[in-house]
């Protein structure tokens, strides 16, 4: 999706600030919870899932898939939002063969510290204890 595509309410950097899931502990275990909604390499930190999203405006919102690592076990999935009236964002993530959570997020700025690409399998066991 390019940017010119994404209504401009939607477009932008989002903090995920709840879950009917996760409490807000476990939201933030990697970094601030947070999806990206730019049309350019987005991505998806929640609790230890970094994931790629690729979007899709619908009639209602935004639909999007999702593919990545929760810690290093690959996983992927699908999810849904729109824009409330209050300006906040409402959703729900599916992860796929497991859990689903809905999820309200705030517009943000873009961190300064991007994402990490999500790890690979092969990685878990190269790491140093």
């Amino acid at each position: 999706m390019e940017e010119k595509d994404i209504p401009s309410e939607y477009y932008g950097w989002w903090r995920i600030v709840e879950t009917s899931q996760w409490g807000i502990d476990a939201i933030d275990i990697l970094g601030d919870a947070l999806i990206s909604v730019t049309g350019d390499n987005d991505r998806l930190r929640l609790c230890a899932l970094l994931a790629h999203l690729n979007h899709k405006v619908t009639k209602t919102g935004l639909s999007f898939k999702w593919e990545g690592a929760w810690e290093y076990d690959p996983v992927s999935g699908t999810g849904n939002a729109k824009l409330r009236k209050d300006g906040r964002l409402a959703g729900k993530i599916r992860i796929k063969g497991g859990d689903e959570s809905t999820f309200i997020a705030e517009k943000t700025e873009q961190p300064e510290e991007p994402i990490p690409n999500p790890p690979s399998y092969r990685d878990k066991w190269r790491r140093k204890w």
